[in-house]
C-alpha cells in the first residue's frame, strides 16, 4: 500500500561506489539517507551516471532531489551529464527543491546558466572553514558564522547564474554555496562525508594518479586539523529541503 502523506525524495547518484563505500556506508545513497532521512519519508535512488533517471511523468511525485558528487567534470558533455542538465531545467520549471553537493553544486550552476571550470588554485582536499552569509534563515538554526566542511574537488563554480546568490565563501573558493530562488541550493563541500571516508578517497586519488603522493601527504595532514561540523550541516540541509520555503532572505527580514 502506498504511504499516503509521506514525503518522497530522490538521490541522483553521479559516481560509482567503491567496494569500501558500499561495505562501510551502504554506498553514496546510504551516506545521504543517513544524513537526511526522517520518519514518514520515501527515498529513491537513481544512478544517473549509468543512465538511470526518473520518468518525466513521475517528477511531480517528488518533494525534492539531491545531486551527489562525481569524479567527472560538470563542464563535460557526456550524454548522462547533458541528460542531467535537462532534468535540472525541468525541475527548476516545477520549483522542485534541489540540493547539489560538489559536482551537484557545479552542474546546477551550469544548468542554470552559470560557468564551471577547473579551480585556478588547484585541488582542495581536507577540512576547510567556510564563512556563511549573515542572512541564512531560519534563525532558529542558530548557525555560527563559520562552519567546517570536508572538501575534495579540483573544479569550482566560476560565475553564478543570473539571479543566483552567494551564501558562503572560503579563503580558497569564492563560491562555496549558492542559492537560486527558494528551491535550489548548491554546496561545494561534502556535508555527508566522514573523515574516514576522506582518507579513503585520498588513497584512491593517489592510486589512480589524480594526485601525487607528496600532495596526498599534505592532504592527510590537513584532514586532521579541523573537525567537520557534521550536525550543523545536517540541520542546514534538512531545513533547506523540507522546512523553509524562504531559506535565505534579506537581513532586514531575518
Amino acid at each position: 500500500m502506498e504511504n499516503i502523506g509521506w514525503k518522497r525524495f530522490g538521490v541522483l547518484i553521479c559516481a560509482e561506489d567503491s567496494e569500501y563505500v558500499k561495505n562501510i556506508y551502504g554506498g553514496f545513497f546510504g551516506l545521504f539517507t543517513k544524513m537526511l532521512e526522517e520518519e514518514k519519508e520515501t527515498w529513491d535512488m537513481y544512478k544517473v551516471s549509468c543512465g538511470e533517471f526518473p520518468k518525466d511523468d513521475e517528477l511531480n511525485l517528488y518533494d525534492g532531489f539531491v545531486i551527489t558528487g562525481s569524479c567527472c567534470d560538470a563542464y563535460g558533455n557526456d550524454k548522462w551529464i547533458c541528460d542531467l542538465i535537462n532534468l535540472i531545467k525541468k525541475l527548476d520549471s516545477m520549483n522542485t527543491k534541489i540540493l547539489g553537493i560538489c559536482f551537484g553544486h557545479q552542474v546546477l550552476c551550469r544548468a542554470l546558466g552559470g560557468k564551471v571550470g577547473p579551480s585556478p588554485t588547484g585541488w582542495d582536499i581536507g577540512v576547510r572553514s567556510i564563512t556563511l552569509s549573515s542572512h541564512i534563515c531560519p534563525s532558529s538554526l542558530d548557525l555560527p558564522t563559520k562552519l567546517s566542511i570536508i572538501q575534495c574537488h579540483k573544479d569550482e563554480v566560476l560565475e553564478l547564474p543570473t539571479e543566483a546568490e552567494i551564501i558562503a565563501k572560503s579563503d580558497k573558493t569564492a563560491i562555496e554555496m549558492f542559492k537560486y530562488g527558494d528551491h535550489i541550493m548548491g554546496i561545494q563541500g561534502h556535508p555527508e562525508y566522514s573523515k574516514d571516508l576522506l582518507l579513503h578517497l585520498i588513497d584512491r586519488l593517489t592510486q589512480r594518479n589524480f594526485i601525487m603522493e607528496d600532495f596526498a601527504v599534505g592532504a592527510r595532514e590537513r584532514a586532521v586539523m579541523l573537525e567537520p561540523d557534521t550536525n550543523a550541516w545536517k540541520r542546514l540541509c534538512i531545513s533547506f529541503l523540507k522546512r523553509n520555503p524562504k531559506f535565505v532572505q534579506s537581513k532586514s527580514t531575518c
